[in-house]
């Protein structure tokens, strides 16, 4: 069996450096993209998935110990896709033990993800009342400032969170996006010397100097074929890089390549990632201001 997989690892990166060989050299069309196979959920996962659903059915079980179990099924849950199974096994969880703020801050990225962006805060707000050095919920409230157009709120939560680890290449990458609306003449060169000053010892710089223009979108395809070590290695930076290639096409307003990288952000099914999480509202929201003959969306900050 491990003959097989290794074997079968090797098959599916041999193909996608064929198909990524076969793109045009700028990848302007994506007709044919460096892809993985879609992660599917394992055996082990929904062997967990029902020896919890068994626990649950036992009478002596006490609230905390019940709430912990909605817990870790709403993370098996959302692990495989089903969120609004997760969502309804978080709220369960919740219910029974309040104080938990891992739990408000994966709420607040749910609604994040339906554009509920009140709801949102009131969410992020909660997990840092509870934790205020809770390690995302920041970075997520930040996040969701920023689609709710209030960049300026946005970017104090983004810089605050990248300054507690400038070696993060996507906490430099958020701060980025989010200065392209407070300061864009500023966004370019402080992305540079962000990168300049980080160690950059993380996959995640590859992205950056892509962003920066350093490294094209090919050698940046090329080199998760050369350096992923396995398919889901891949399909997780797939999932990152056609992310923020997808948001870089959009603010130059190549709607076309942007909406499809949005779509092949989806396609690898790597859905415990924030850029699998968001690439559905930037899709939404994109398609939206299309169709209504505009592709900008008033921000709050605007709007005041």
């Amino acid at each position: 069996m491990a003959l097989f997989a290794k074997r079968l690892k090797f098959a599916v990166i041999a193909m996608a450096a064929m198909l990524g060989g076969c793109s045009t050299s700028t990848y302007s069309s994506w007709e044919q993209p460096l892809i993985a196979v879609p992660l599917q959920p394992s055996f082990e996962q929904q062997v967990q998935l029902a020896r919890i659903d068994q626990l649950l059915g036992r009478s002596d079980l006490d609230d905390e110990t019940r709430s912990q179990i909605f817990y870790e099924r709403g993370l098996l849950h959302d692990g495989i896709g089903l969120r609004d199974l997760a969502r309804l096994d978080f709220e369960r969880s919740l219910k029974l033990y309040p104080a938990q703020p891992d739990i408000f801050n994966i709420l607040g990225v749910y609604l994040t993800q339906r554009a509920r962006f009140d709801e949102a805060y009131e969410a992020f707000d909660s997990a840092l009342e509870l934790d205020v050095s809770h390690p995302y919920a920041q970075r997520n409230r930040g996040i969701a400032l920023y689609y709710g157009g209030r960049y300026t709120l946005a970017k104090q939560d983004l810089i605050a969170h990248y300054e507690q680890d400038p070696n993060d290449p996507y906490r430099t990458i958020w701060l980025y996006f989010v200065e392209l609306e407070t300061a864009p003449e500023k966004a370019a060169q402080n992305l540079t010397n962000r990168f300049d000053r980080a160690e950059r010892e993380d996959w995640g710089w590859n992205i950056v100097s892509m962003l920066m223009g350093s490294e094209t979108e090919q050698q940046l395809l090329d080199s998760i074929v050369r350096s992923s070590e396995s398919n889901a290695q891949m399909a997780e930076r797939l999932t990152e890089s056609y992310f923020y290639m997808a948001k870089r096409y959009q603010h130059e307003n190549q709607y076309a390549e942007a909406v499809q990288l949005y779509k092949l952000t989806l396609s690898g099914n790597v859905y415990e990632f924030v850029e699998h999480r968001f690439a559905a509202l930037e899709l939404n929201r994109l398609l939206a201001a299309l169709q209504n003959g505009t592709a900008q969306v008033e921000s709050e900050d605007e709007a005041l």
